[in-house]
């Protein structure tokens, strides 16, 4: 059920580059702009800008993309004063959600994330009521038709992985997320492609859902959050059907 989600969330990303990709790409320049200024925009002394160039890979971002977003962080283009912000939701049937964003405008941002949560019949929490739910974790997403089960837990155990869980789809590596870069590229030296590799905000705990109408609620609400133009990651502790 949870590895379900898990790849679930890695193919409607890579439907979303297909049917918005525009929206997409827009996302990804936002996120190399924010990264770039805050630690720089030598991937080499910024870790976190090489974090979103790698998901920029997975996309398929264009070099020229790249480099606009890389010259508006850094005085060669138009001036964005971007937020981030992180909405913490109480989602139908007791689920948490995590929407991490980053906006020009806080009000406008708030006022839409607080009508899209409401109409699916959810509640913004109190600061920290979510977020305590949730710890950082290196992720790396690999397809089961990419690597040989054993070879691959080796390979990532060896290269410092904390955890590696296998299903019928593929297999999913969790590091520190100081170790994150250093694993996957230990993978990939092996000529072994990542579909995901990110820091992400998983679930210390998941809940079951098995109401149907309920799992549905929360499927559309993930979705309308994901879709939404400030919202950058959308992580929840649902186990959906």
């Amino acid at each position: 059920m949870a590895g379900h989600s898990k790849w679930a969330k890695v193919k409607r990303f890579k439907g979303a580059i297909d049917a918005k990709r525009g929206k997409v790409f827009a996302k990804l320049s936002r996120e190399i702009t924010v990264a770039a200024k805050l630690g720089g925009g030598d991937p080499g002394l910024n870790p976190r800008l090489r974090m979103v160039l790698l998901k920029c890979r997975a996309a398929s971002l264009p070099k020229d993309n790249i480099e606009r977003a890389l010259q508006k962080a850094t005085g060669g283009g138009a001036d964005s004063n971007f937020e981030e912000l992180v909405y913490e939701i109480y989602a139908p049937g007791g689920v948490a959600i995590l929407a991490e964003i980053t906006t020009d405008n806080r009000n406008r941002a708030a006022a839409e994330v607080r009508s899209l949560v409401t109409k699916a019949g959810g509640s913004i929490a109190a600061q920290g009521a979510v977020s305590r739910l949730f710890q950082k974790r290196g992720q790396i997403m690999v397809a089961r038709e990419a690597a040989a089960e054993d070879a691959l837990m080796e390979i990532a155990l060896e290269a410092g992985a904390e955890d590696f869980k296998a299903d019928e789809q593929g297999y999913e590596i969790l590091t520190t997320p100081a170790a994150l870069e250093s694993v996957q590229r230990a993978i990939e030296a092996k000529g072994i492609r990542c579909e995901a590799v990110q820091v992400a905000a998983l679930p210390q705990l998941t809940v079951p859902v098995e109401d149907e109408a309920t799992a549905r609620a929360i499927t559309h609400l993930i979705e309308a959050l994901e879709d939404h133009d400030d919202v950058q990651q959308v992580y929840s502790n649902a186990e959906l059907p």
